[in-house]
């Protein structure tokens, strides 16, 4: 079987992409990811930040307070190391957890802060991903090789991933884009969108979280010009975006609803949908955990051992995408 399938069938329709892990105690974070995967998510995804914990030591932990889960960048900035780092660090990470760890690379955003430039982000990432190939590894090495994806919003930086690695893991992302995606990287490459939700079905509460949420991500240049070629206008960007563009990019009302927008991704072809559960501010993990407990009966089940506690519910019928 193609690697990349392989791993879309190991880690199923499912998974979970955490920013709340970056600002959780370790104890905190490391029982989260436990019920995450006793609930039955196939792949926990984190991020990456100056100001949070360091990308692969927190996937150490994480993996070393699961069994079976997977854990996945989303993403490892290039930034943040040489490749022989990122390399050594992937190496050591797929030896000790065969099968269970995916690495997530991409060129983050100027705004990141970690001080080079982002002129040339697609030349950049070629560039590492060559490095990443020539550097010498001399530790034990993985049984299985740690598979690699690439955050890739834009053609370009699609046909990359689609040529050099595994796959694609998108962010901030409707279905309709998921839909484009999988028509340019064709049926064999891995394609996992993030997913960003709220499980409320209070519109105004929810949209206030929702909104939060889509500011943020409007602040950084690529995000709007990423919007934009999805043919939103000045006037969804202004007031930290209309309803219109808050209810593309984050799911949101009672499960059942939520869980027909990860049936559209996978629908339009998306191997996993990466579930990213919004909070305001305060509420933090426990509130992420409450969401994804609720929405755990409506999602699509994931195949499992015999001995693992299955996702109950097969895939909600959906409507068509939003934008």
């Amino acid at each position: 079987m193609n690697p990349a399938r392989e791993l879309a069938d190991r880690i199923g329709p499912v998974g979970v992409w955490l920013a709340a892990l970056a600002e959780a105690p370790a104890v905190t974070g490391m029982a989260a990811a436990a019920e995450i995967e006793e609930l039955g998510y196939g792949a926990l995804w984190i991020g990456e930040s100056p100001a949070h914990k360091e990308i692969f030591t927190h996937s150490a932990l994480l993996l070393g307070a699961t069994s079976h889960i997977t854990v996945a960048t989303g993403i490892a900035t290039i930034w943040a190391r040489d490749a022989a780092a990122t390399n050594a660090a992937a190496q050591t990470l797929g030896e000790a957890h065969p099968g269970r760890f995916v690495l997530g690379l991409g060129a983050s955003h100027a705004e990141a802060g970690r001080g080079q430039g982002h002129d040339r982000p697609l030349t950049a990432v070629r560039d590492y991903l060559d490095a990443l190939d020539r550097t010498p590894y001399r530790g034990p090495r993985p049984t299985k090789t740690v598979p690699r994806v690439l955050a890739a919003l834009r053609p370009r930086m699609q046909e990359l991933a689609r040529d050099r690695t595994s796959g694609v893991h998108s962010f901030f992302v409707p279905p309709t884009h998921t839909a484009v995606t999988r028509a340019r990287l064709g049926p064999d490459p891995l394609l996992v969108p993030e997913q960003a939700v709220v499980v409320d079905p209070d519109p105004q509460t929810a949209r206030a979280v929702a909104r939060e949420h889509v500011a943020t991500r409007l602040a950084l240049r690529n995000y709007v010009n990423h919007v934009r070629a999805l043919g939103f206008g000045d006037e969804d960007l202004a007031c930290h975006g209309s309803d219109r563009l808050v209810d593309a990019l984050v799911a949101w009302g009672d499960p059942a609803t939520v869980a027909a927008r990860i049936g559209e991704h996978l629908d339009a072809g998306a191997d996993q949908v990466a579930i990213h559960p919004l909070t305001t501010q305060g509420q933090g993990l426990s509130r992420v955990l409450d969401q994804l407990r609720e929405l755990t009966p409506a999602l699509p089940p994931h195949k499992r051992a015999p001995d693992k506690r299955p996702l109950t519910a097969a895939r909600p019928a959906t409507e068509g995408p939003t934008t």
